[in-house]
């Protein structure tokens, strides 16, 4: 018996050790890794003291304030020096870096691209322009992270054909920005590099999961950035940061090496896929964007991309539009300021000649749990969780890990449970424990068949209404930091588009009033249930935070998307 208990204790003794072993071997990589995140830091500045000393004289606020068109414009014509552009905005994102925690870090080969770009005998689209672009899309010879200690050892061995586009239209990758832990989150921090803050009020989130890219382009510390979307990861910074930000048609853009996962729930195909696209401070912009990436280099590269080029008539046409228009989804009530901003925006429009449509989107909560959800949890969670090996979680994802971490006779108990509660639990699913999984091949082929019909209903009810394009709302305004991850499904009104694959934009109109703040706390949701305060905590202490709408248009017509951006832009700087 001694000695039985001896190999016991012996072997519970060896498993505790064994455990801090790796936990500290993963803290030594994060640490690691911040240290050489903060090295690249000290090597800027200390760059960017050198400049400051050779041209004393840069008119940092002049250049800081240009728009991207007219920045262009000076920069071909030699008025501006790239070099001059450059350190500009690298001494603007250390400054904003330093409030809100967006960069992963900067690209020290921005120098080389500053050379290339000067021997190169046309100028692109893009000459001179420094551009950021987020975490996961890779670039040579630098991490590609996802927030995960398991990518920390994986250096990008070539640049992504989005990187190599921008460059040859003459724009220099300077920074890479912060990103949610595996991305699978709508707020910003991650255990390596922490937590990402909105500039606009520190106590709030940028959003996510491109929350760095809207953090350091609303802080003014870049002027274009490249983000990603899955469920609204684009679209809700933008609205949380007060940009605009374009999700394209999934396959407009390439997607080609835009990660370093072995097994990527992000670019590989899928019935939900992943779109890369651009945001900005305005809607020109991301025009601007668009035109210079889809260029033969684009359709070359990557002969998967179809080679449509940006079509400038459609954009810059004046003609009216026919516009269908929704108020709520009926799935996740939003707060009373979106609300206001769509009804202010469909007033502008209509008075500004326009049509104006309703329009109701058929089944969103079917959508929701049986379309959007299941295709993430199709596996019960099991890939997603296989990203979290020897790795920390960060504490807003751990509400959802542990409900994937149930075992499969667990979750049907839990089922069984809230039986009664059946009627609740369809109108406002929130815990992913409840999804439903494919448990065969057949069932995810089923699946796949019931998105695709569910894309051709829609599609029939947009085409029955003659509808050009539609403007609904989008969620916000910016949360309140740690809340994202206790509201998984708030994001009904974003992730409808990434289902249905069509092009949507976000575009700020509006802020938030004190009169806004005071219909908050009459704010009941849909059954003034604890998901409908939570997101009334959430949101709440927002005045003076930017208010946005959405903009959608049928696949392939990114232009006419960012037409009716155009407009309402437009509008609201009127009013």
């Amino acid at each position: 018996p001694s000695a039985a208990l001896a190999l016991v204790c012996g072997s519970a003794a060896a498993v505790v050790v064994w455990k801090w072993l790796g936990k500290r071997q993963i803290q030594k990589k994060m640490e690691e890794a911040r240290r050489t995140r903060d090295e690249g830091m000290k090597k800027m500045a200390k760059a960017l003291q050198q400049f400051r000393e050779q041209v004393p004289s840069v008119q940092t606020d002049a250049i800081l304030s240009l728009p991207l068109l007219e920045l262009t414009g000076r920069l071909r014509e030699g008025s501006l020096s790239p070099k001059t552009v450059l350190y500009t905005y690298l001494e603007k994102a250390l400054e904003v870096t330093q409030q809100t925690n967006c960069l992963r870090h900067f690209i020290p080969e921005c120098e080389e691209q500053l050379q290339e770009i000067q021997r190169q005998r046309e100028k692109g689209l893009l000459y001179g322009i420094p551009i950021s672009i987020k975490d996961h899309i890779g670039h040579k010879g630098h991490l590609s992270t996802c927030g995960l200690v398991q990518c920390l050892g994986t250096v990008v061995q070539e640049d992504s054909v989005l990187v190599k586009v921008l460059k040859r239209q003459g724009a220099i990758p300077f920074a890479m920005t912060n990103v949610p832990q595996s991305l699978f989150n709508y707020d910003c921090s991650n255990p390596i590099f922490g937590q990402t803050l909105n500039p606009f009020n520190h106590q709030k989130s940028p959003g996510g999961s491109s929350g760095g890219e809207g953090a350091l382009i609303a802080g003014g510390g870049s002027i274009l950035g490249i983000g990603s979307d899955i469920g609204g990861s684009i679209r809700l910074p933008s609205s949380f940061c007060g940009l605009c930000g374009l999700k394209p048609t999934a396959e407009r853009l390439s997607i080609w090496r835009t990660h370093s996962l072995n097994v990527d729930l992000y670019s590989c195909p899928a019935p939900v896929p992943c779109a890369l696209g651009p945001m900005a401070r305005d809607v020109d912009s991301l025009a601007l964007c668009m035109k210079a990436l889809l260029c033969q280099e684009m359709f070359q590269l990557d002969p998967t991309v179809p080679p449509i080029p940006f079509n400038e008539e459609v954009y810059s046409s004046s003609a009216p539009l026919r516009v269908g228009y929704y108020d709520t989804d009926g799935y996740f009530p939003l707060p009373p300021c979106m609300r206001r901003a769509l009804r202010e925006t469909r007033g502008a429009l209509q008075a500004a000649g326009h049509q104006l449509v309703a329009f109701s989107p058929p089944r969103i909560h079917y959508v929701m749990t049986e379309l959007f959800l299941k295709t993430f949890f199709a596996d019960g969670g099991r890939a997603w969780l296989d990203m979290f090996t020897g790795d920390v979680v960060d504490p807003n994802l751990k509400s959802q890990v542990n409900c994937c971490k149930i075992p499969r006779l667990g979750k049907k108990l839990l089922a069984l449970i809230l039986k009664p509660l059946q009627f609740l639990l369809l109108l406002k699913l929130k815990n992913v424990a409840t999804i439903s999984t494919c448990r065969s091949v057949k069932e995810m082929w089923n699946h796949q068949c019931e998105i695709e019909a569910y894309r051709t209903e829609f599609i029939a009810r947009w085409r029955e209404l003659q509808l050009d394009v539609v403007l609904c709302p989008v969620l916000g305004p910016a949360f309140t930091t740690g809340y994202p991850g206790k509201l998984l499904t708030a994001i009904s009104s974003t992730m409808l588009y990434n289902v249905l694959n069509f092009p949507a934009g976000v575009v700020p109109v509006s802020t938030v009033t004190e009169a806004d703040e005071e219909e908050l706390k009459r704010y009941q949701g849909c059954c003034d249930d604890p998901w409908d305060r939570t997101l009334k905590q959430a949101v709440a202490g927002a005045v003076g935070l930017p208010v946005a709408v959405q903009c959608m248009a049928l696949p392939w017509q990114e232009e006419l998307c960012l037409r009716l951006m155009k407009e309402v832009e437009t509008l609201s700087r009127e009013k």
